[in-house]
């Protein structure tokens, strides 16, 4: 059996009827002719691996879910182009880096066992533990909080808010020095094996730090320990949680509580977040308990979201930014007057697109928004 004859068996992608129900949801495809996820299935079932091994257009894939989300066949086409990429990148095929390559280069980086000044970015009145029952993950946000430092999106900041609203819960979580970047993208990109080596450190860091719950405020840091170290890699002993759970707990429980803002907030569902893990109100339960704030829902939200338009710091192209604009304008015409988002990529790649066009909205980490009213 040949390596596509077992992704087709792997991703159940004989089972697609050809109704064209994924390239007709694609956000990359309503933009970009060139791409169409029903079109590479049909390539593998035809035996033409080669065809989708060699397609640049393979890089272009949002991996958001939607089309897996949608299909009545329920073929897996996120684990479809996973397993391509893989294929791609053995062939010596990848995706053009975007920012010069740095954030890819960073991550390849961290596969090797070199000491990282990972916590000195800690205020001094924050609390933390160097043991205890959870421990926050810090995820690419110091590197994040250099790359992009002239931007505007204050990167790091949202781990110090993210420690000050674990504080104000009652937790003083460990950050661990020995931790690193979790891998998402360089998985998603075909770098398996960089990948595995984050992933197996990763790991060991966990258990042998004593912790029993892990907090993540990057969703795809959240999707990535939770399901794909556990299903690629192995257990990582913890439960894994994601801050708006504990936010939306603490409020359900009177640990927290909120001043007042008037203001009109519209909410951007991260895919990894919402689509991928089934997260979708304990953002909204968050937002809807501060005084005098009005949410104003997205006509396509929740499971219908709208990805930000690129993912991996792979081919950012003017499709990429087609989706950002058009995302920006369905939040814009809300009437809300800040868009509120979980992930620190969305609020990166929504700012990026406000820099070259004429569209105004301000753009928030939904943490930095909580931190304002405590």
């Amino acid at each position: 059996m040949s390596v596509f004859e077992e992704i087709v068996q792997q991703t159940k992608a004989y089972y697609c009827i050809d109704c064209g129900v994924c390239t007709g949801s694609c956000p990359v495809a309503r933009v970009n002719p060139h791409f169409s996820p029903r079109l590479n299935v049909e390539k593998s079932l035809l035996q033409m691996g080669g065809e989708i091994v060699e397609d640049r257009e393979l890089w272009s894939c949002l991996t958001c879910g939607t089309c897996s989300s949608r299909c009545p066949s329920m073929v897996d086409y996120q684990n479809f182009v996973l397993s391509s990429r893989i294929e791609a990148r053995k062939a010596g095929r990848e995706g053009l880096p975007t920012h010069e390559g740095v954030l890819k280069l960073m991550m390849e980086l961290q596969t090797f066992a070199f000491p990282q000044a990972r916590t000195g970015w800690i205020p001094e009145d924050v609390k933390t533990s160097p043991e205890g029952e959870y421990l926050y993950w810090v995820g690419c946000l110091p590197y994040f909080g250099v790359i992009f430092r002239d931007d505007g999106t204050h990167a790091l900041q949202t781990a110090v808010n993210a420690l000050r609203i674990l504080n104000r819960l009652g937790i003083e979580p460990a950050v661990s020095p020995e931790e690193r970047c979790c891998g998402h993208d360089l998985l998603w990109n075909g770098d398996i094996e960089s990948f595995r080596k984050l992933a197996r450190h990763n790991i060991e860091m966990l258990k042998k730090s004593g912790v029993s719950k892990v907090v993540c405020s990057c969703p795809e840091g959240y999707r990535t320990l939770k399901v794909d170290y556990p299903n690629l890699i192995g257990d990582t002993g913890v439960e894994v949680i994601h801050i708006s759970q504990l936010l939306a707990q603490g409020i359900k429980e009177g640990r927290i509580t909120f001043n007042s803002l008037e203001k009109k907030v519209t909410y951007q569902d991260p895919c990894h977040l919402g689509r991928l893990s089934g997260i979708y109100e304990e953002p909204r339960e968050v937002l809807r308990h501060i005084p005098g704030l009005q949410l104003l829902e997205m006509e396509r939200n929740r499971a219908d979201a709208i990805c930000c338009g690129t993912t991996g710091w792979v081919n950012c192209s003017s499709y990429s930014k087609e989706i950002q604009s058009s995302r920006l304008k369905e939040a814009i015409s809300t009437g809300a007057q800040i868009l509120v988002t979980s992930c620190p990529k969305c609020k990166i790649h929504f700012k990026c697109a406000l820099l070259n066009n004429d569209l105004s909205i301000e753009v928030k980490d939904m943490l930095e928004l909580v931190v304002e009213v405590i």
